[in-house]
């Protein structure tokens, strides 16, 4: 304080008090830094081959529903007529605006999505799916999504796509991201042609948590040191199974819950998108449910 000396004993107090809370407020970001440090260790921790992570995909990893942006590209290319179009997009507006899975429009919306691809080669989906991905869905991935999964990859640990969205959608943008695989719809095909019904049940809310049970198993993982990202309250199930939950792009129940039980929460949507961005996903436009879901990838991961 001698340096001060040539100021007026006014002056010498003010400074003196700068310098006092200069001094507090960069002990108290120390603390608050080391405190975090302290409650967050590293994650994804390196080398811990027993953790994988596991990611919703509408509105989690991407903007939207896949099945919206597939159906797009599918009557792009006239798989069906305006008024098939209609009658998606009305089921599509029921689920945004409603806000609830109302079990008869998720039926209308499966049997809409089947009859759609009914008659058709799977290898003509899968291949019409690249293309579809490149148009509509590549430039509609959450960069920090994207980062969080390039996170676990970077560790050393698998990630996983679990999804309603159709096998072969999700498959896709699971390579296309670097990722290990995906669970997804499967439709029923015979020789190679889609039947027009599916296998198993849809793979939603607590099934999506069976599905991610029964592959942890199967893989050898510990579901403690597992981590899961879903921005809808109806994956709570598939949340709360993990060690290390994360709430992306929340809906207002999942945020609410998120924060009553102190879980990870990241919102990459900025002002009015944060409310309610895309069109969410029809949820029970098909997936296999728990174990049937988890068998099948683990099927196509090992032929």
């Amino acid at each position: 304080m001698a340096a001060l000396g040539w100021l007026t004993p006014r002056r010498r107090s003010a400074t003196a008090r700068s310098v006092l809370a200069g001094e507090a407020s960069a002990e108290a970001a120390r603390k608050s830094t080391q405190e975090v440090l302290e409650r967050e260790p590293e994650f994804p921790v390196p080398g811990d081959e027993r953790a994988a992570a596991f990611f919703d995909l509408d509105n989690t990893v991407m903007q939207g529903a896949a099945l919206f942006h597939f159906g797009r590209g599918l009557y792009k290319r006239k798989f069906f007529d305006t008024r098939e179009l209609a009658r998606f997009a009305w089921q599509q507006t029921w689920f945004r605006l409603a806000g609830v899975e109302d079990p008869e429009h998720m039926q209308e919306a499966r049997d809409s999505a089947l009859s759609i691809v009914q008659g058709h080669r799977v290898s003509e989906l899968q291949s019409i799916g690249e293309e579809i991905y490149d148009e509509y869905m590549a430039e509609r991935i959450w960069p920090g999504t994207r980062a969080l999964a390039q996170a676990h990859l970077d560790a050393g640990q698998r990630v996983w796509l679990v999804t309603a969205a159709p096998v072969e959608i999700a498959t896709v943008i699971a390579r296309r991201l670097g990722l290990t695989g995906a669970l997804g719809t499967v439709a029923e095909s015979v020789d190679g042609v889609y039947t027009g019904k599916l296998v198993g049940e849809p793979l939603h809310g607590p099934a999506k948590a069976e599905a991610v049970r029964a592959l942890a198993l199967a893989e050898g993982l510990d579901l403690t040191r597992c981590a899961a990202y879903s921005d809808s309250h109806n994956d709570i199930p598939m949340l709360s199974l993990v060690g290390h939950p994360y709430a992306i792009n929340p809906d207002s129940k999942l945020r609410k819950h998120a924060r009553q039980m102190d879980w990870r929460l990241r919102d990459y949507r900025t002002g009015r998108k944060a409310a309610k961005v895309g069109i969410p996903a029809a949820a029970g436009v098909g997936a296999v449910a728990g174990g049937t879901a988890a068998a099948i990838a683990l099927h196509r991961k090992r032929r």
